[in-house]
């Protein structure tokens, strides 16, 4: 149900069953609507229970709406598929995957949370190309089916026993740091996290903090631009004149560019203040964003749609550092549920706003003007996102 996947039943899927562009993207926010309702419940359930079981069923009940997508002909039909989807998959499947290495790992957990951006990378990198290649070689239904299935396979059982809570549930220790690891940090005069001196805000601290406001708006506008670029630049492309295949390659290279995105943000992670990072990373994919409106030839497409992908792996993979490194692991669940609200409402917005901008100018080119300077001006805001102190200790007497 990721955006970028959805990218490529865009055009067959309009042009078989009549509807229009902005009507299909209507059903990713709705979907990510709903999500902001649940996000927050969901946030505590993390808290209390963990990421194995949430997942598991999240991943059941994706593959089984993915696979009825395979079947439907009119939008009342697609809306009942879609929607729920698109909720489990900005909810339950955002949260749920990295809330988990983030209460697993701390001085590692730049690393981690890496790795888990280069699988899923790879993973929205090889997706959207095969999913092509079935629309091609039979339908955009059967395209559907096999999505489902495939979530089905993967995304069920491993989850259910693989996945636990914290270390501490399991008897371990969060990872231990060893004394040389102070060498980098110190010389950028940045402290190493460790379990004995993390911050660790409850939600209701946390929202008294200037940087959560400024940390949730920067994803708003960040996801804003990502989701209203990503689901549209395939059929952007198409519009531009590109071949199908060649069209589809960008969403791939969107995709692809997100593995060498998490091992150069990833590797700054514990080098760089965050927010530092976030700043580049918004400014990059700005620069994308006004790169797609201008590229007209599969080698300008590939590279704008990389610098999109760069740019876009960056924030997924600094959001997610920052929250936890910021406010901690005790609250972590319930503070991302809340904030998913920005999040997910930035989602909701940019594909609405390309999709009926497409439709009454005919050109994706101001929608994409509108991205390039909204992740700009959240670039500079989250310059002063600085890391909250800890919370003072009540005086006794």
């Amino acid at each position: 149900m990721a955006v970028a996947m959805l990218s490529v039943f865009v055009e067959p899927m309009t042009r078989e069953l009549g509807w229009s562009r902005g009507m299909l993207s209507t059903a990713v926010s709705l979907g990510g609507l709903c999500a902001v309702v649940t996000s927050p419940i969901l946030g505590r359930w993390l808290d209390r229970y963990g990421s194995g079981a949430i997942i598991g069923i999240s991943s059941l009940l994706t593959g089984l709406l993915a696979i009825g997508l395979g079947f439907v002909s009119n939008p009342v039909a697609f809306y009942l598929f879609y929607v729920p989807g698109r909720m489990i998959f900005s909810g339950p499947l955002e949260l749920g995957l990295p809330t988990a290495l983030s209460n697993w790992f701390i001085q590692r957990r730049a690393k981690v949370l890496a790795i888990d951006s280069i699988a899923k990378g790879a993973g929205l990198a090889m997706m959207p190309f095969i999913a092509q290649l079935f629309i091609v070689g039979w339908n955009w239904r059967t395209a559907w089916i096999f999505l489902g299935i495939w979530t089905l396979v993967l995304g069920v059982i491993p989850s259910l026993i693989l996945v636990s809570r914290k270390p501490e549930d399991m008897g371990l220790e969060v990872d231990p740091v060893k004394p040389s690891a102070d060498n980098d940090s110190i010389k950028n005069n940045t402290s190493v996290l460790t379990a004995s001196n993390e911050v660790n805000l409850t939600v209701h601290q946390a929202i008294r903090t200037r940087s959560f406001w400024i940390l949730a708006i920067f994803s708003g506008l960040g996801l804003m631009a990502q989701a209203g670029i990503s689901l549209h630049q395939v059929a952007h492309y198409i519009n531009l004149g590109l071949p199908t295949t060649s069209a589809a390659l960008t969403a791939s290279t969107f995709a692809i560019a997100q593995i060498p995105a998490s091992l150069f943000w990833g590797s700054l992670g514990r080098r760089t203040a965050v927010r530092y990072l976030l700043a580049g990373s918004a400014f990059i994919l700005a620069l994308g964003s006004i790169a797609s409106i201008v590229s007209t030839t599969i080698p300008t497409s590939i590279l704008a749609s990389f610098t999109v992908g760069f740019g876009v792996g960056g924030i997924h993979l600094l959001i997610r550092l920052v929250w936890a490194d910021y406010y901690g692991r005790e609250h972590l669940g319930s503070i991302r549920g809340l904030t998913m609200a920005a999040q997910i409402g930035g989602q909701a917005i940019g594909p609405v706003l390309s999709g009926f901008m497409f439709d009454y100018l005919g050109s994706y080119s101001w929608p994409f003007v509108i991205y390039a300077v909204s992740v700009l001006l959240a670039g500079i805001g989250v310059l002063f996102a600085t890391p909250p102190q800890p919370p003072e200790e009540p005086k006794s007497n």
